[in-house]
């Protein structure tokens, strides 16, 4: 048995782990990074980086040429309507997302923190290590290495092993949601969010998508919202073909031509909205998915990855002896005032088809959709804070006041309330 001790070890080295050990290792910190796959290596996602993660990107001065620029996304209704919801720059983000694969984006992401400095080490962690307080002190891989840190950084996704060492995630209260996806040789050029009726009037609770790639094919995939039964996450796969069949008929793929096939597809768990999940205590700090920070509306995860990585490295640069409060409060800024809300709503409407059926035939009706439509893609994508002055902030800013309301009273707001004030 071998062991070696680090300033910080970071387990998982997907794109919050490298963002964290990469913000690190520039300012000297030593650094371990662990992960049990060989890179390059595929996830399951919708391969889409929003504008704050582009944002992040771009502050932390790192390139994907490749990747290619989407600045509009397509809401399909339940009726087929569509909506156009426009990427509008803002004074803190740029008008865009950037279409980029995973295989790709994790891989580059991996390679820059190792130039920066990052020790990579390849193999499962297999268990925690303790401290005589009973606190993570590092892990034991599989491999037989032990790492010891001042500091553990847990990357490493929904079902994060760091999390439940550290006693940091209440199963009971997680909200979880699961995700399918493939690949198409079908072509789109904006991305297109699909909300789908199985049967007529019965919303599926959650939602399916296609999204432009690279290399000419696109990314499709569906993801349901499970609430705290994950077995329900089995519905993703069962109803797969049949979401596919619909993407035909509403002429976004070509059903005789190329149907996704089963080979290309991956599925993966989603910890949603931060409830349930404390981020941070002691020595210990989760990031990313671990954290539980994918958007509860939308599932969106990689630019709140990328930003959670850059704040934990930062709270442990600047303060170490305070750096999880500092963590837990620069969360609570930034994700707090959304995802309450969005908690909350989230919770309400998937026990409820009929409503999610109603609903998306609401928000994509001609003349209103167009009406909403600024608005609905600043508050939907959680771009309200850094949104320019005009019309679209101000119809988002009404959304937020009326969702804060209709949630004040809700057992999510107190949670979120109790954890920003905990001095763990």
């Amino acid at each position: 048995m071998s062991e070696k001790h680090f300033d910080v070890l970071v387990i998982g080295a997907g794109p919050a782990g490298s963002t964290a050990a990469l913000v690190l290792a520039r300012e000297g910190v030593r650094v371990a990074l662990v992960d049990k796959a060989m890179f390059p290596r595929d996830k399951a996602c919708g391969d889409l980086i929003g504008p704050r993660g582009v944002q992040v990107l771009e502050d932390l001065k790192i390139k994907f040429p490749d990747a290619r620029p989407v600045r509009d996304m397509v809401v399909v209704g339940p009726t087929g309507r569509r909506v156009t919801l426009p990427f509008q720059a803002g004074t803190t983000y740029p008008g865009l997302a950037l279409a980029v694969p995973r295989m790709r984006f994790d891989a580059a992401l991996l390679e820059t923190a190792m130039a920066a400095g990052a020790q990579l080490f390849t193999g499962r962690a297999a268990g925690p290590l303790y401290d005589e307080n009973g606190q993570v002190q590092g892990f034991a891989l599989a491999t037989g290495q032990h790492l010891r840190a001042d500091f553990v950084i847990g990357a490493d996704g929904a079902t994060s092993a760091v999390a439940e060492a550290a006693r940091l995630a209440d199963k009971a209260r997680v909200l979880w949601g699961f995700a399918l996806r493939s690949y198409t040789e079908d072509v789109v050029s904006s991305p297109h969010i699909v909300f789908w009726e199985p049967s007529r009037w019965r919303g599926f609770p959650g939602y399916g998508w296609i999204f432009p790639g690279l290399d000419g094919n696109s990314n499709v995939g569906l993801g349901v919202g499970v609430l705290s039964h994950r077995s329900a996450g089995a519905r993703a796969s069962a109803e797969f073909d049949e979401f596919t069949k619909h993407l035909s008929d509403l002429h976004l793929l070509n059903g005789t031509r190329c149907r996704p096939e089963r080979g290309d597809r991956l599925g993966g768990w989603l910890k949603m909205g931060s409830i349930g999940t404390v981020p941070a205590a002691g020595r210990v700090l989760l990031v990313g998915d671990a954290a539980g920070l994918v958007n509860p509306l939308q599932g969106e995860g990689i630019a709140q990855a990328l930003f959670s990585a850059r704040a934990a490295a930062h709270a442990i640069i600047a303060k170490p002896q305070s750096a999880a409060r500092d963590y837990r409060m620069s969360l609570g800024r930034a994700y707090a005032p959304y995802q309450r809300p969005a908690v909350a709503a989230q919770v309400a409407l998937l026990p409820r088809p009929m409503v999610i059926s109603a609903l998306g035939r609401v928000l994509t009706a001609p003349g209103l959709s167009a009406a909403l439509a600024g608005g609905w893609s600043i508050y939907w994508n959680d771009l309200l804070d850094g949104a320019r002055p005009g019309v679209p902030r101000a119809a988002a800013t009404i959304i937020g006041h009326l969702a804060r309301a209709a949630t004040s009273l809700t057992g999510t707001r107190r949670w979120f309330s109790e954890l920003q004030s905990s001095e763990r």
